[in-house]
């Protein structure tokens, strides 16, 4: 197709596009952008403008100078610039890493880099249209070499028009390249579905006013996407099963998956809309950032403790105690005591010394106790425990550990005894 102006003599050719769809609105992006980046392939007469098959995304791909180039892009770029326009898409800039030190040195020394993803968009930015989305390393290796006079063309794979769907898609495909990780891949699904999860963190603590949820899970880091999913999962799991006799039910709270669409998560989203003005999971969120803090606040200036300075953030740990939450939801005796926990005199209201000498004689050798792990023995094991410790108030202590295992164990033997009389009652 000859979309020639005599206004700008360079040729657009658009290869997969439905000739039955309007390119007006894409044409124009294309030209603004040509006339602002001026690509080399528009310096040579003709530019393609490809379209993906898969969600009808429009994007050419060209050589533009790196003076153009870093001139007028960000790579500060948000998922959702509409609704949710001050939280970005993109992973944290890794300065330290022996990677970006030897891109560094490649783009001082003439390289010409290629695969940068990007999107003009005016709309959101109009001093810098092009959001870089994937190939941020590369681009500050650009932008630092300009300064050494390094100016060579670049191919960036530019983006047009995108909607919500199309824009989210490109992020994905994008950071993938570079092994995205699961948070940060959860972080852009979520971003998606809409702001209430995080509006729920900063409303209850768990994050601050203004932060994001952090783009991959580590010890002292912002709590991801999969931890905020968990609280808010397992403490309706407790009220759903808190029904049937504590000793003699199964009470495993459950973990979703990282990385990937949960069904869990959407299926308690789609069943329970309102989950966001729940006062009672609100007041569970507040008292378990009370808990995140007095636990952080009894190791802050003790050296070689962070794994109990942050103990509470032990995905098994915050499970077991939002599954405990919301079992106790009906109980306000057993709840205050619960949420009381986090209160105690002395500090480690954990009591990360009695939970490490937990341990059962099924674990194996090197097993470093309660609050180590993540797997369903781990959660259940916790549960049993925050139970336990919400009948006095008393806090943790080593034989309140050593109980809430040995509780776990017989409570596991008598559900595998349920279960193998019902397949014998079946026969």
């Amino acid at each position: 197709m000859d979309t020639t102006k005599t206004s700008n003599p360079f040729k657009i050719r658009f290869v997969g596009q439905d000739p039955k769809k309007s390119i007006t609105k894409v044409e124009e992006k294309v030209r603004e952008f040509a006339a602002l980046f001026s690509p080399l392939e528009a310096e040579t007469g003709e530019l393609i403008v490809f379209v993906d098959r898969r969600t009808g995304a429009h994007y050419c791909e060209c050589h533009v100078k790196a003076s153009k180039f870093i001139a007028h892009s960000t790579t500060d770029v948000s998922l959702d610039p509409d609704e949710q326009g001050e939280y970005r898409a993109n992973r944290d800039l890794v300065e330290n890493h022996a990677a970006f030190e030897r891109m560094k040195d490649d783009a001082i020394n003439l390289r010409s880099f290629s695969n940068i993803v990007a999107e003009y968009n005016p709309g959101q930015n109009s001093e810098m249209p092009l959001g870089v989305i994937g190939g941020q390393h590369r681009t500050e290796a650009i932008r630092e070499a300009l300064n050494s006079d390094a100016d060579e063309h670049h191919e960036l794979k530019v983006y047009f028009h995108l909607d919500q769907e199309q824009r989210l898609d490109v992020q994905v495909i994008s950071n993938t390249v570079i092994a995205v990780s699961g948070d940060l891949y959860d972080r852009m699904l979520e971003t998606v579905k809409g702001p209430e999860l995080r509006n729920w963190c900063h409303e209850t603590g768990l994050l601050k006013p203004g932060e994001d949820f952090g783009d991959k899970a580590h010890r002292g880091g912002l709590i991801t996407v999969r931890l905020a999913r968990t609280f808010v999962i397992n403490f309706y799991e407790g009220k759903k099963n808190s029904s049937p006799s504590f000793d003699t039910s199964d009470t495993s709270p459950v973990i979703p998956a990282v990385g990937v669409e949960s069904s869990v998560w959407d299926e308690l989203r789609k069943k329970k809309p309102s989950i966001w003005q729940d006062a009672e999971l609100s007041e569970a969120g507040k008292q378990f950032a009370n808990l995140i803090a007095a636990q952080r606040k009894a190791f802050e200036n003790k050296k070689g403790s962070t794994d109990n300075k942050e103990k509470a953030l032990n995905i098994a740990v915050m499970a077991a105690w939002a599954y405990t939450a919301g079992y106790l939801a009906k109980n306000a005796a057993r709840l205050k005591r619960h949420y009381g926990l986090s209160a105690k005199v002395g500090g480690d209201p954990l009591n990360s010394s009695a939970l490490a000498k937990g341990k059962h004689k099924t674990d194996p050798h090197n097993y470093r106790g309660l609050g180590t792990r993540a797997d369903a023995k781990e959660r259940g094991r916790l549960v049993e425990l925050f139970y336990l410790q919400a009948e006095k108030g008393e806090g943790v202590s080593p034989a309140l550990v050593n109980v809430a295992i040995a509780k776990y164990h017989v409570k596991q033997g008598q559900l595998e005894v349920q279960k193998l009389q019902k397949v014998l009652s079946e026969k």
